[in-house]
């Protein structure tokens, strides 16, 4: 990625999650990060990836900031000076779950290995 596309994707990032901090974020869907942004060359289009606190509220989330896309679209508008306000796309980022999922079977390994030792150790 250019460094202009880098500086924009941050840009965004920073105003989106200000947006969220501010205008979105509620008891009914709990804790939202910003994680990442991704714009594309032309600037017409913005990958954006939410990370949300609440698992079981992912799709009733994203559900929502699907509905308030004109709004945040609107209100990033007001916040940033660029010639073209991209199209927003939100995404779950979900790499929090395959870390768990690793971290998980690393400890499946450790105690598997734990129990290989102690078995050794008592029939020798």
């Amino acid at each position: 990625m250019s460094h202009r596309l880098d500086k924009v994707a941050s840009l965004l990032k920073e105003e989106l999650s200000l947006i969220f901090l501010h205008r979105i974020q509620n008891s009914d869907v709990g804790l939202i990060t910003v994680t990442n942004v991704k714009v594309s060359p032309d600037l017409q289009h913005t990958k954006i990836y939410l990370s949300v606190y609440d698992k079981s509220k992912r799709d009733e989330v994203l559900e929502k900031v699907n509905n308030l896309k004109k709004m945040i679209r609107s209100e990033l508008a007001s916040k940033v000076q660029l010639r073209y306000i991209p199209e927003l796309h939100f995404f779950i980022d979900d790499t929090l779950d395959y870390v768990e999922k690793i971290e998980g079977l690393f400890k499946q390994i450790h105690s598997s290995d734990g129990k290989e030792k102690n078995d050794n150790q008592g029939n020798s």
